[in-house]
Order: structure tokens, then sequence, then C-alpha cells
């Protein structure tokens, strides 16, 4: 799981409290790459979370950099890019995992994003059902779920995007590579989009 931290110190709190109560049943790594916060998060993080493998950038490279630090290091089967600012459900793991090990051909997964009011976001797929399990075409950064095997196979994060644009070019390669890319409704996230 790698978390990209800059300056949202109490949402990076909440987001890996509800990680850890998610990981109970799994083994997983957990990276914070922090962009050179002028806040207190990696005291923070050093201080609360010692199980979590912190990266402290002393300058802000940009979210496709700072993600793909963690994933060169990280020796899981699959890769999770989560934004600092959502909060995952007890299950959220388990149900994803169980859902790509019972489809060979899905390279990544998204899942069903509520913000912090409560409505569903939209991103990319506003013409879908909000509720079905389906196929899709572009998975947004907030919680990609990738297959480490594909990355090593299509490539990480393109440097050159800095913020933004850089999860629809991954999910464009994912299918190119001749993966499909999933949107999973059986379990959802808060994602206090903007913060």
């Amino acid at each position: 799981i790698v978390i990209v931290n800059y300056n949202v110190r109490f949402f990076l709190e909440q987001c890996l409290i509800s990680v850890q109560k998610a990981l109970t049943s799994l083994e997983a790594e957990v990276f914070v790459v922090d962009n050179n916060s002028h806040d207190d998060s990696v005291a923070m993080v050093a201080d609360k979370y010692p199980w979590v493998k912190l990266i402290a950038n002393t300058d802000n490279p940009g979210f496709s950099k700072a993600n793909n630090q963690a994933i060169r290091l990280a020796k899981g089967e699959y890769i999770l890019l989560l934004n600092p600012d959502t909060v995952v459900e007890e299950n959220t793991f388990v149900d994803t995992l169980a859902f790509l090990d019972a489809h060979p051909e899905a390279g990544g997964l998204g899942i069903k994003m509520i913000d912090g009011k409560g409505h569903y976001l939209r991103y990319y797929m506003g013409h879908l059902s909000a509720d079905e399990n389906q196929e899709v075409e572009v998975l947004a950064g907030a919680f990609m779920l990738m297959r480490h095997s594909v990355l090593k196979e299509i490539g990480l994060l393109d440097e050159d995007f800095f913020m933004y644009g850089e999860d629809v070019d991954l999910s464009y390669r994912i299918i190119k590579g001749g993966y499909k890319n999933y949107y999973f409704a059986d379990s959802s996230i808060i994602h206090y989009k903007g913060e």
C-alpha cells in the first residue's frame, strides 16, 4: 500500500487507522512517501506508526515519482495506490483481493468512492451504474489496486506527470498491455476529495 502525503497530517492519520483495521487478516507493507510536508506529518508517522515504511523526501518530486519510489521497494503481489485523504472499510482489502484472485485477466481495480458528505463520486465513470462490478477503462488514482507483475510489464507511473493525469495514462497502459480494469462496487471508501 503506497500513500503519498503532502501536508494532510490529520487525514493521513485517519487513513492509517482505517488501513490498519482493514489489514487485520492480511500480510502487507505500508509505505508513506512524504513530499516535504511542512506540517508534522513525518514526525506523526514515525512516532505513532512504527510499522509504516516511511520515505521522507526533502523536496516535492510530485505524485508519480513519489509513488514509484515506494513501488520500486515493494515486495507484494499487489500494489495499491491510496490517497491520504481516504478512509477504507474493514473489508475493503479482503474483498478487492478476492475479486482480483478470481479474475486473472484483471490488471487493475478501482472502487466505489463516497465523499465526506456521503455523496457518490463519479470521476470518469459517470455513465455507469454505481452498484455493479464491471469493466471500466479508467481507474481513479485515489484507489488503484494493481498486480505487481503487470506494473513490471507495462512500466510504473509516468514521471512526466507531476500530479493529475497519471492515473488515466496508467489505466490506458494496463488495457494496452492486454489486461482489464474493473470497478468494484461491493465495498467503498470515503475520499475527502481535493484536500
